[in-house]
């Protein structure tokens, strides 16, 4: 019997040391596609996980879809909405303010160019994303063409997950932002975070931008990922335990009406009745007034010699 037991132990520590134990799932996420064919060639040729994310109104967007989804990649919507800092809008910005059949009429326009679109992530969207009501919006129309929602967290307090309560979306969330810089050695960082956190949760999504000290980056940190992480594409963590951490969003505010400035003016009222102004003193207080004005001023000047050399 104490033969046998050495001989299970022996036999569980090999097996052990010689099978990896995959401890995290590593999703990547490329933003922006469509616009870049050359950059976004080599971003293609990575490891099929590697998923992209394609601007609908972008030059090249129906062909680097298609192409991307040929070569095995999964492709996702990465549909513009509105930001909370004050810049130019791109065509077909989703707002909180637009009404249900508007933001439709969006989606379905981008799921049109963008063909294989198994996914939908918001490129800026902070305010967009901080409305429940505008994104309850947003979930009803994802919900039509069976679309998941990966949240790029441009904002803590997203409503993302609290709008797609009661409908079949799923909700993934963004851990890191490989490239807020493009320096080499802070995106080389920020994917060695992106693995420690899939290592201690389980899985991360990082996302990042086909800019070519990216596509460098991730070329060589792919070609040597650790053996205990496994790469996945974003769909692959659906059904992954999702934390809600957002709090209750206040409602939307409602247009107010403009102020009007008069309407708490109070009347001055004179103590004393007016007295009653006889017609010789008016005529009076009118001719010093025009004889004094400047027009007439000057006239008399120019009369009396005062502009002449």
């Amino acid at each position: 019997m104490l033969q046998l037991r050495r001989i299970v132990i022996t036999l569980a520590s090999v097996l052990a040391l010689s099978s990896p134990v995959f401890a995290g799932k590593l999703a990547i996420v490329i933003d922006d596609f469509g616009y870049r064919p050359q950059t976004e060639n080599q971003v293609l040729a990575m490891p099929q996980a590697v998923s992209v994310a394609v601007l609908p109104n972008a030059t090249h967007a129906r062909d680097m879809a298609t192409k991307a989804h040929n070569s095995g990649h999964e492709v996702l919507i990465h549909l513009p909405m509105a930001p909370l800092s004050k810049q130019p809008l791109e065509k077909d910005t989703l707002r909180p303010e637009m009404g249900s059949a508007e933001i439709e009429r969006i989606i379905s326009d981008a799921v049109n160019k963008v063909p294989y679109a198994v996914g939908l992530n918001n490129h800026m969207g902070s305010a967009m994303t901080s409305s429940l009501f505008g994104m309850q919006k947003v979930m009803q129309a994802l919900e039509r063409y069976n679309l998941y929602f990966l949240d790029s967290m441009t904002i803590g307090n997203s409503q993302s997950m609290r709008a797609a309560s009661g409908t079949g979306v799923k909700v993934i969330k963004r851990k890191v932002f490989l490239d807020d810089t493009q320096n080499e050695g802070d995106i080389r960082r920020q994917f060695d975070r992106a693995v420690a956190l899939a290592r201690r949760n389980g899985s991360a999504i990082a996302i990042g931008h086909p800019h070519p000290s990216t596509v460098r980056v991730l070329q060589q940190a792919l070609a040597n990922l650790p053996s205990d992480i496994t790469l996945v594409r974003p769909s692959d963590l659906l059904h992954e335990p999702q934390v809600d951490n957002s709090t209750p969003a206040k409602p939307d505010a409602q247009p107010q009406p403009p102020r009007n400035p008069f309407h708490v003016a109070k009347v001055c009222k004179a103590k004393q009745k007016p007295e009653p102004v006889n017609a010789s003193r008016f005529f009076s207080v009118v001719g010093e007034s025009i004889s004094e004005s400047t027009l007439v001023q000057y006239f008399q000047h120019q009369w009396q010699g005062w502009g002449r050399k």
